[in-house]
């Protein structure tokens, strides 16, 4: 997600920053380019208009024409501008209340409203440590209901069980009083979606929040579909009064116009953003860090809040201590290949670190994520002991070992080639390391990675 925007940004920025001190002229050329930008990008037009309009009030000004670093100056304004329209501070889901607390789903059809319903309750279950039941109230759509109940199976999340041919309204008043019953915390209300706005779709739904009175009513509203989700957020928000919004796909192609529209247009904050189909991908929206995304500065704090999550203590204490001695195995690469996996690819690290914003876009061609499971399966095809002993794997082996894993014998020297350089470059570390400094690495950067890749993983994509 603003992929495009963010390099044509970076672009029109770039120039700025290269010509030193700056015309008023200079200024308003780079934001008429800006406006273009935002447009293209499926931002709303009154919103476009609005920001531009603020970013050039406090950008032409003395004290940033006269400043010494006047295009960093421009950036600085619009990074806080974009902030301001996104919401400027994080807002998560309310759940405080007397128990049963009800959260109210809404949303057309398609735009991943029971999925994110899912998503939403194994959140809470697991971080907030909330006794959580989601109970289907669309009776319209085939399945629906058996949909729910399958993903809560899934997560480990009670469903209210069906009763079929009972209505919308009922379903929701008998979530609650099982929930009051059963003693849970939060009840999860999965409404019904239509394929466009329309009067039944909004009477069904105001008729549930006036049953339920929800403390939360949350928009789901994919992120692909630009003005769309704009105008239906208005039309949620005038008839039914929602309290937040769930983006999802935000980890599409797509040009992000939605993400930076809701907020303005409706008043009302971003709260989440699904970043994939995983019932896990799911983040918190954090305003300042999408909009250091967008322009290219990266979100290391994003990027190391996942990896706490997803890398296991114990794990990464022994992959620490044997790296000190200089050890690093196939075993120990499989392990470093997966956490990538989890951690989004190489191109959601890449999207996350300062300044690696060109380099993404210039390995997209040639990396394929897809590949991380390809040299998994070739590592899962050799033994225990050649794992351990890579050196042993001669060419009846390779052959083997390509056959069990659907690969062929050059991925599998590609990826025996990665390894030796990787753990050469851990032996030097170590040895470094003992004597008190750690290796300058190739690129000048101190006991740091090679533009933020280890050795050896440039050969992986080549």
């Amino acid at each position: 997600m603003f992929d495009s925007l963010s390099d044509r940004l970076s672009g029109i920025f770039d120039g700025l920053k290269r010509r030193g001190a700056l015309k008023e002229s200079d200024v308003s050329e780079a934001l008429r380019e800006v406006r273009v930008a935002l447009l293209e990008a499926d931002v709303a037009l009154p919103v476009v208009k609005d920001f531009v309009s603020r970013v050039k009030e406090k950008a032409v000004g003395q004290s940033v024409l006269k400043s010494v670093t006047p295009g960093q100056q421009v950036v600085k304004i619009v990074n806080d501008e974009l902030v301001e329209m996104l919401g400027s501070e994080a807002s998560a889901i309310n759940t405080v209340g007397l128990p049963p607390v009800p959260i109210l789903m809404v949303g057309l059809q398609g735009s991943g409203k029971t999925t994110s319903t899912a998503k939403i309750a194994k959140r809470l279950t697991e971080k907030d440590k909330k006794k959580v039941l989601m109970a289907s109230l669309d009776v319209r759509r085939p399945a629906a209901q058996e949909q729910l109940k399958i993903l809560g199976e899934q997560i480990g999340v009670k469903t209210l069980p069906i009763i079929p041919g009972q209505m919308p309204v009922d379903i929701a008043r008998r979530a609650m009083e099982a929930a009051k019953l059963q003693g849970f915390d939060v009840v999860m209300l999965d409404t019904a979606g239509r394929l466009h706005v329309d009067q039944s779709l909004m009477a069904e739904v105001v008729a549930v929040r006036d049953a339920t009175q929800p403390i939360e009513t949350l928009l789901v509203a994919d992120s692909l579909t630009g003005q769309d989700a704009v105008n239906v957020a208005k039309e949620f928000d005038a008839q039914v009064g929602i309290t937040g919004v769930v983006l999802t796909r935000m980890d599409g192609d797509g040009r992000g116009g939605a993400a930076l529209s809701m907020r303005a247009v409706t008043g009302k904050p971003i709260k989440l953003a699904g970043t994939g189909e995983k019932m896990e991908a799911l983040e918190d929206f954090h305003p300042e860090r999408v909009a250091s995304r967008i322009l290219g500065m990266g979100d290391v704090v994003s990027l190391v809040e996942k990896a706490a999550e997803t890398i296991e203590k114990e794990d990464a204490e022994k992959m620490a201590k044997k790296m000190a001695k200089g050890e690093f195995d196939l075993e120990d690469l499989r392990t470093q290949l997966q956490q990538m996996s989890k951690l989004g690819g190489m191109k959601g690290v890449l999207g996350m670190l300062p300044g690696m914003g060109k380099l993404k876009g210039a390995m997209n061609a040639g990396v394929d994520d897809k590949v991380f499971k390809r040299q998994e399966a070739i590592i899962s095809s050799m033994t225990v002991k050649e794992r351990k002993q890579p050196k042993m794997i001669n060419a009846s082996r390779k052959k083997r070992i390509a056959a069990g894993s659907g690969t062929s014998v050059p991925e599998v020297n590609k990826l025996l080639k990665m390894h030796m350089q990787m753990a050469k470059m851990m032996k030097k570390m170590s040895a470094m390391g003992k004597k008190g400094r750690m290796p300058m690495m190739p690129g000048g950067m101190g006991g740091g990675m090679p533009g933020g890749l280890p050795p050896g993983f440039d050969k992986l994509f080549s």
